[in-house]
């Protein structure tokens, strides 16, 4: 059940907090819109709204909670320390500067040159840049160690109730910005470290149902997910970094004991190459551009069932939007393979004067190479090739198979064998 926003309640501490760093944060920063989503709620016959964090001065929520916490500590040092993906980074850069305070930056050597180079524009002259690590846990370790060596002070990506604060001002923006008349009937975060849903989640207590929350975290770094079926914090063995901004090998200790309490149902996993087709979709309808942890509570809504959407009041946090449009081929590559419009196949080809013509004919108008590469002669009479084929259908696909299939030609479907396509795609 929800409660309307105007709705006078006793506010808890934790709120009073809040309301008061948001305050300050207004002095600075522009609220960012809440926005109906036309396109989105037509495709889901619901009201979509999406709270735009992608807007913020730098492209992301995090400048909020390391503001938040630079108000509290400013007078405690003249050096701060942090380790980020990116968009903690630029956060930290930002308040660096606002603040006049030395800044050094701790950056896995994996993070995209966009979220680098915006770094360094937003923090110069206070801040340095430090690429240690393949992970961001490698990265934040050696910022533990480089921050007591120099006795700075280390400023959490996530796990801080300074920083837990500050995130939770989107949920008191997004009050004040829905219509009166308007009431929230499912609020979808993304998780990463935690901080954003445990802020949201924590402000709305008493307005918004536990129940009225969805959770997306990549299906490659399940650590939130992970960790409430397991009913403590799980470190993850092993994760796929494409999702880098919610790319985290273990939910925060604070961030988790505020979120611990929901259902592992109320958690989407949102698969990579799904979400680049999200992130395809809004760029060419809605020119949005988004990053991929951006891109998560919007993809959210592919994988619910449609009669927990319809004709209802949904926000989205959208969380980024800071994108290296040097990964563009990678993610529409990835789009077109997850909706079945692209295949990599291996074709044994006959060794014969016009077996290559018998087969591009059998491809359909709509059929298009986009590869083709001879790999060995396998033998006296047939060779090899890679192929890559898009298509406007997926069932285009089946239709080439059954020609395939009768002209006595075997080939074999690569597409999601990662083994075999890392070593020949």
């Amino acid at each position: 059940m929800t409660q309307t926003p105007n709705e006078p309640e006793k506010y808890s501490e934790f709120r009073q907090l809040v309301d008061k760093t948001h305050q300050q944060l207004v002095a600075t920063l522009d609220a960012t819109p809440l926005q109906l989503n036309q396109y989105l709620s037509e495709k889901h016959d619901a009201k979509i709204w999406l709270k735009r964090e992608d807007l913020s001065p730098v492209r992301s929520y995090k400048i909020r909670g390391a503001y938040s916490f630079f108000n509290k500590a400013v007078g405690q040092s003249e050096e701060f320390v942090c380790a980020s993906a990116g968009n903690h980074a630029q956060g930290f850069a930002h308040a660096c500067r606002h603040f006049g305070k030395k800044g050094w930056i701790f950056m896995p050597v994996t993070t995209p040159a966009q979220k680098i180079a915006k770094t360094k524009s937003f923090g110069e002259p206070f801040v340095e840049i430090k690429l240690i690590g393949d992970t961001f846990d490698e990265s934040n370790l050696e910022a533990l160690k480089f921050c007591e060596d120099r006795q700075a002070i280390f400023v959490p990506p996530f796990d801080s109730e300074r920083v837990i604060i500050g995130q939770a001002s989107v949920a008191a923006e997004i009050i004040a910005q829905l219509p009166k008349c308007e009431t929230i009937d499912l609020m979808i975060l993304p998780v990463g470290g935690g901080g954003l849903a445990a802020g949201v989640t924590s402000y709305l207590q008493g307005t918004l149902a536990d129940d009225a929350y969805i959770f997306v975290e990549p299906d490659g770094a399940p650590s939130f997910h992970r960790s409430l079926i397991m009913g403590k914090r799980a470190t993850l063995s092993e994760m796929d970094s494409f999702v880098d901004g919610a790319a985290v090998g273990r939910i925060g200790e604070k961030t988790f004991a505020r979120l611990k309490h929901f259902n592992p149902n109320q958690v989407v996993l949102a698969p990579t190459n799904g979400v680049c087709e999200t992130m395809i979709e809004m760029l060419n309808i809605e020119g949005v551009v988004l990053e991929p942890a951006g891109a998560l509570s919007i993809d959210a809504l592919k994988r619910l069932p449609a009669d927990k959407i319809k004709g209802r009041n949904i926000v989205c946090v959208v969380s980024g939007g800071n994108f290296d449009f040097e990964r563009l081929p990678e993610v529409k590559e990835r789009a077109l393979k997850f909706s079945g419009l692209k295949k990599y196949f291996i074709l044994q080809m006959p060794q014969r004067p016009g077996a290559l013509k018998d087969f591009l004919l059998m491809l359909g108008p709509d059929d298009d190479i986009t590869r083709f590469e001879y790999l060995k002669k396998s033998a006296r009479n047939f060779g090899s090739i890679l192929i890559g084929i898009e298509t406007k259908a997926p069932e285009n696909f089946a239709i080439l198979g059954t020609k395939l299939e009768s002209a006595g030609m075997r080939f074999q479907d690569i597409t999601e064998n990662e083994i075999i396509s890392s070593l020949v795609i």
